[in-house]
């Protein structure tokens, strides 16, 4: 129970890697914030984890919008007394638009990023308060490993959070706060399924380890990271994509 009595957001929770993480987080005691915009499937993943004896509470949540993540990291604090932990992994991915980086229209350009790299700070921003009242905590945001491969407007989001999450460590680590990213590899989702369909398999020929990833393979890494077993552990970005990358 490393997480017992602490308060864990976790954003794009309503379904995929994030509803795993919050069910995970859960189980080992932690109070868990299930933020989405989905909020039909974001109260499911609530209700599920309090049927199996865990505390969640459902908070819709723009995570592009400042105001959207200041209400709702008021309203964390008021249920639990605080923030310790914050998992940012909310991204227009499923239903995102394929586009050359020249030619994407830059409205969509400018909401996707508004969402998949500026919404990790905007989050960071509004649960930063809580967090530093509490004594310190830990974030991990979600890249991908399309950081490293050719993948658009994707990739330069991902190549962004990595940045960030850098950054951000060395911002935030006289608070007590540790900051670390999670690269996942392909990883069989409803939204991976949406995007890749029938060539979902074909990535699969690239990996060292010859399957499509789980979410409950991310699991592991995003608790030890926000555990205190990972207590010296800052600015990182840990690939836990089947051997697809290689970095020297």
């Amino acid at each position: 129970m490393r997480f017992q009595d602490k308060t864990v957001v976790v954003t794009g929770a309503a379904q995929g890697i994030g509803e795993a993480y919050a069910v995970a987080l859960a189980a080992e005691g932690a109070h868990v914030v299930v933020a989405d915009l989905n909020e039909e499937s974001g109260e499911q993943v609530a209700k599920r984890i309090g049927a199996d004896g865990g505390s969640a509470r459902f908070v819709r949540c723009d995570v592009s919008s400042p105001e959207s993540a200041e209400a709702l990291a008021a309203e964390a604090t008021e249920a639990f007394g605080g923030i310790d932990a914050l998992v940012n992994n909310a991204a227009i991915y499923g239903d995102m638009a394929f586009d050359l980086l020249v030619s994407v229209d830059w409205d969509y350009y400018k909401k996707f990023m508004s969402v998949n790299l500026d919404g990790a700070l905007v989050m960071t921003r509004a649960c930063l308060p809580s967090m530093q009242a509490r004594g310190g905590g830990a974030i991990v945001n979600q890249s991908s490993t399309a950081a490293y491969l050719y993948s658009g407007f994707y990739g330069l989001a991902k190549v962004g959070i990595n940045g960030l999450t850098q950054q951000l460590a060395h911002e935030v680590g006289g608070m007590g706060i540790r900051v670390n990213a999670i690269a996942p590899g392909p990883t069989d989702t409803e939204a991976t399924r949406t995007q890749a369909g029938d060539a979902s398999q074909e990535l699969v020929k690239n990996l060292a380890l010859k399957r499509m990833g789980q979410p409950r393979d991310m699991v592991g890494a995003c608790l030890f990271l926000l555990s205190e077993e990972a207590s010296w552990i800052t600015g990182q970005v840990l690939a836990v994509d089947g051997g697809q990358t290689f970095r020297l």
